[in-house]
């Protein structure tokens, strides 16, 4: 692929800009830019992790808790590490087996307190050492399912006949098929986003395209708890397809919604019966998503200052404050964290706050803007923005003059860009979930056909 984008490149960064400073960039400038940013983003997962628990630190240098949801990016980013020569296979076996022994050894049940998680589900935020429930927060079906999609992606790297491999494999099977995937459908056609020992579930559902699209193939393929095979036909009935900016797709604002699964499951070239309806798959819809994004940037709509065709990208992010502005006879509200998004169904959630990790997420659905778009913010910012690991989580040029640069890298907007540049680069950890039976019966039972899934995998 790289050999495309090169010459792509000298065309783009000639004939637009963000800035009066733009440069060209060679095949060779973004080869060596690509091989810092992996390394920089896979030192966050290797460098920041709780030693006793092996859970990865919900953001740094701010120290709060550490997230279930991180810490299934840095199984597969431990992989990741290996495949590029920066730690080794036995160092990243051990360091996985640690953290999956922990897991399996932690107690779950129904107090209020002093638990990890309840039915096989964790707890969003995890205390330090201890690694039980942080204050009141919900046992969540996404983050747990993000947890075990990496459990599930080195259950497939660590295939070898050593005593930590070995483990790793065992343990991976024992944690999957403890979720109690049916218990969190309460009964309803739609899974509960959650659940509390004070209180019960949470009443909000899984409807309308978003991240979870991980979370329902791997319910429904679970061999001890699957949820019901009509799951996905009523996942997809609460879908909103429309245009935005020009394109397309099934919207979802915040891009790590078109994202997070892709970042396990290849749907390259397999359709569901919606995308077969519409004549695409779920990988071009993220495309589209993607473009429409940048489009958005350079329509930039309320006139922020720094938007352009390489500075645009919005995902749930960190942002300078929580107050009133006003930008150009234009009034809208400031935000510190907040699920920052631009969609047909999704207004006003733009305050001039820009994400890195937006654009490194969709790496693989549109290299030719997203990489020079990266490049151009490293570029341009230099360590206000891209420090020791890789891009800070957002900057916000309009807030104030010099512009305001978050202090913290948070975990879950790091996986994106680590992962989904090694799968635009390998193929790593798609080829992984590809040969997991489980992963297989899930998608069947949604319906998916074509591309790979017609192939035979190598674990039946």
């Amino acid at each position: 692929m790289r050999s495309l984008i090169g010459p792509f490149l000298l065309v783009l960064l000639a004939s637009v800009s963000c800035s009066p400073r733009t440069a060209q960039v060679s095949d060779e400038e973004l080869a060596a830019f690509t091989a810092d940013l992996k390394e920089r983003t896979f030192r966050y997962f290797w460098e920041v992790v709780d030693s006793v628990n092996g859970q990865t630190d919900d953001r740094h240098p701010t120290r709060h808790f550490t997230s279930i949801a991180a810490t299934g990016f840095a199984l597969p980013a431990y992989a990741v590490g290996v495949e590029n020569g920066y730690v080794s296979r036995a160092e990243a076996a051990a360091r996985v087996r640690r953290t999956l022994e922990w897991m399996w050894a932690a107690p779950q049940g129904d107090a209020p307190a002093g638990t990890t998680g309840h039915r096989g589900f964790f707890y969003h935020f995890l205390t330090y050492g201890e690694g039980v429930r942080y204050k009141d927060v919900e046992l969540s079906t996404i983050d747990t399912a993000l947890l075990i999609a990496g459990v599930l992606a080195v259950q497939g790297y660590f295939d070898g006949d050593t005593e930590d491999e070995t483990r790793i494999r065992a343990l991976a099977d024992s944690l999957y098929f403890r979720v109690e995937w049916d218990w969190a459908m309460n009964g309803n056609p739609n899974m509960s986003m959650g659940w509390k020992p004070e209180s019960g579930f949470i009443t909000s559902t899984w409807n309308g395209y978003n991240e979870a699209m991980i979370l329902l193939i791997m319910a429904m393929g679970s061999p001890t708890h699957p949820i019901p095979d009509g799951s996905w036909d009523a996942w997809t009935s609460t879908y909103h397809w429309a245009d935005f900016e020009g394109f397309g797709h099934v919207n979802f604002g915040p891009l790590f919604g078109h994202q997070y699964s892709h970042i396990f499951l290849d749907f390259r070239g397999i359709q569901d019966a919606y995308m077969r309806e519409k004549g695409i798959d779920y990988f071009e819809n993220s495309r589209r998503a993607t473009l429409s994004q940048q489009a958005y940037g350079i329509r930039n709509p309320m006139g922020f200052t720094g938007y352009g065709p390489l500075a645009w990208g919005w995902t749930a992010s960190d942002g300078p404050a929580n107050r009133d502005g006003l930008h150009q006879g234009r009034s809208f509200r400031y935000r510190t964290y907040h699920a920052r998004g631009v969609a047909d169904d999704y207004p006003g959630h733009d305050d001039g706050t820009l994400v890195p990790s937006a654009v490194g997420g969709s790496i693989p659905f549109a290299p030719e803007v997203t990489l020079p778009t990266l490049y151009e913010m490293k570029r341009l910012h230099g360590d206000s923005l891209y420090r020791r690991y890789g891009f800070a989580d957002s900057y916000n040029l309009t807030y104030r003059p010099g512009g305001w640069y978050n202090p913290d890298y948070i975990g879950i907007d790091q996986g994106p860009i680590l992962l989904m540049l090694e799968n635009h680069e390998t193929g790593l950890v798609w080829d992984l979930l590809k040969n997991n039976p489980h992963i297989r019966r899930g998608l069947a039972k949604a319906g998916f056909t074509g591309g790979w899934l017609d192939t035979p995998s190598d674990n039946p």
